[in-house]
């Protein structure tokens, strides 16, 4: 319940400080710099293995493949000069602050994969099914010390990172986890 509660908190605080102005301005630059809508919608796995819409800023041109997920490394080509901007400093995220504020996700906890790739994740790291007790997060200790998996094999090294963060969870954690994940968009360490 404290953890709900600093969710909605926080996201509010976001929102109204932060987002009021940022999404028109980011969906305004992406539709005069791409042409393309400025949002992207991907069905994702949440707690208790309920599937969710995620929110983004659209980072990519084109429409990607419904039946063939593919990994971000596999689709480079697609990112536009703004979307690298985007994934840089970390702001193609931002609208996930609705997802949070809706209670399908939380600020931290573990990246909401796919089905696909969590099923693959959970064929060779079968405590990984552990992960869908709780919301997954905007940010997670995987994030952090990893980064975005760009291959099935980053997945699973991330996916160790977020079975740590199982182990150690408070609120003490999860602020940790937040003021790591500011400098990180500070610093422009995203990828």
């Amino acid at each position: 319940m404290i953890k709900r509660i600093f969710d909605i908190l926080f996201s509010l605080f976001i929102t109204l400080t932060i987002l009021v102005w940022l999404v028109p301005l980011v969906a305004f630059l992406i539709v005069i710099t791409t042409a393309e809508r400025p949002f992207f919608f991907q069905e994702r796995v949440g707690k208790n293995g309920k599937l969710f819409y995620i929110y983004k800023f659209r980072s990519m041109k084109g429409i990607p493949p419904v039946n063939d997920p593919l990994l971000s490394k596999e689709e480079t080509n697609r990112i536009t000069k703004m979307g690298y901007f985007l994934r840089k400093y970390r702001i193609d995220e931002f609208p996930q602050f609705i997802n949070v504020l809706v209670g399908d996700m939380s600020i931290v906890g573990p990246r909401p994969e796919r089905q696909e790739f969590l099923n693959n994740i959970v064929r060779e790291m079968p405590n990984y099914a552990e992960l869908q007790k709780i919301k997954p997060g905007i940010t997670s200790l995987g994030q952090i010390r990893f980064g975005y998996a760009d291959t099935f094999a980053q997945m699973k090294i991330r996916a160790r990172y977020d079975l740590v963060y199982l182990d150690n969870l408070s609120l003490w954690t999860d602020i940790k986890i937040i003021l790591f994940t500011i400098l990180v968009v500070i610093k422009g360490k995203g990828k």
